[in-house]
């Protein structure tokens, strides 16, 4: 019985190995493949080239307000919700105004009192001034009747500014729209007591309306980059919610100061949108294409055909390529001048339809033209 199992492990063993080895050589077999399918010179050609650096931010309104009332009550009136778009001046909601209607009913009372109080004592002023002048009366009583006509004319400033306020507070009660807003929140209900923006936290939101006509996006831009912004500089600006869309954007204001955010030291800028397509929402991601350099119809090579090696004649950093005429390569000494990620505008030392190498040819196949080598070259540059 031993003996029958011993064999079955070999016999399962030398099937696993088969399979391992026979996978082993199709994925070597694979990679070479790939290897030596791989592009290894290109051509030198005419294209434009154009340099962007890619930021990501948010959209949001430019104007956008937390609408909260300044004075305590119960909400009577809450004629909009959310969605709806709000004309300037227009009433947002009103706060139950009874209360204050009684309160100024009754400093007005207290007003009309206080003038006849006040008319009492001017009486008694005048005429117990005329008696001191004749000496009918003492100083002392006259004085006493002086205090009294401006106590009464206390009274009635305090209660005047008393129905002033009263008269603010029932202002306050009637919320109206501070501009053309869209209504983005409204996380109250009519009947609910709210309390105003001198209480506790601040007071209660009862709303949020933004501008959705003016449309913003706040990015954070690497301080390696936020050099090449200025202020009034149009960038293109892609929305990721909405597939093809892309839209102008004027840069408003750089930070004067850098902030750090998820680590990344930079500075905020302000872009607002030229055209705002009806499609946009407050909170989509938009990726801002800030444009670095570009050049049309100008002789170009992939950026990995470039190399890079110090010249120590020089004293400085040279780029160079090498050039394919039959089996060999002529090493040749290029100037550069824009370039992005994947190709560069060569200046001088190239011509359209000529042929570069995109790795390190081998050295026998090298040939100098009038240029000393120097230090090992890297690439790409």
């Amino acid at each position: 019985m031993k003996n029958i199992v011993l064999a079955i492990v070999i016999v399962a063993a030398a099937a696993f190995g088969f399979t391992y080895l026979k996978k082993s050589k199709e994925a070597a077999s694979a990679a070479n493949e790939a290897l030596n399918s791989r592009e290894t010179t290109a051509k030198v050609e005419t294209k434009d080239i154009n340099f962007v650096v890619t930021v990501s931010g948010e959209i949001t309104p430019e104007k956008q307000v937390s609408v909260r009332p300044e004075v305590n009550g119960l909400i009577l009136e809450l004629p909009v919700d959310i969605g709806d778009k709000v004309k300037k001046d227009q009433l947002l909601f009103a706060l139950d105004d009874k209360n204050i209607r009684i309160e100024i009913e009754q400093r007005q009372t207290q007003i009309d009192a206080a003038n006849l109080q006040l008319e009492k004592a001017r009486r008694n002023f005048e005429r117990d001034r005329k008696l001191y002048q004749e000496n009918l009366v003492s100083k002392e009583a006259f004085e006493n009747t002086e205090t009294e006509f401006s106590l009464a004319k206390n009274n009635i400033e305090r209660a005047q500014k008393d129905l002033d306020l009263a008269m603010e507070r029932l202002d306050k009660t009637q919320i109206l729209a501070p501009f053309d807003c869209t209504i983005l929140t409204r996380p109250v209900s009519a009947g609910q007591a709210v309390s105003g923006s001198g209480g506790f936290n601040s007071g209660t939101e009862v709303l949020t309306i933004a501008d959705l006509n003016r449309m913003i996006i706040n990015a954070h831009v690497n301080q390696a980059d936020v050099s090449r912004l200025s202020v009034g500089l149009k960038v293109d600006i892609q929305v990721e919610a909405i597939a093809g869309l892309v839209v102008e954007g004027t840069v408003e204001r750089i930070a004067p100061q850098a902030t750090i955010v998820n680590g990344i030291k930079g500075f905020s800028a302000r872009i607002l949108l030229n055209k705002i397509d009806p499609r946009i929402q407050p909170g989509m991601t938009a990726n801002i294409k800030i444009p670095v350099q570009s050049a049309a119809g100008v002789t170009a090579v992939p950026l990995g055909a470039v190399f890079t090696e110090y010249n120590e004649q020089l004293k400085k950093q040279e780029r160079f390529v090498y050039v394919q005429n039959g089996n060999t390569f002529e090493r040749r000494v290029v100037q550069i001048g824009v370039a992005d990620y994947f190709f560069a505008e060569i200046l001088s030392g190239l011509n359209s339809g000529e042929t570069v190498s995109l790795e390190q040819p081998p050295l026998e196949s090298i040939v100098e033209s009038g240029n000393a080598p120097g230090n090992l070259a890297s690439n790409p540059s």
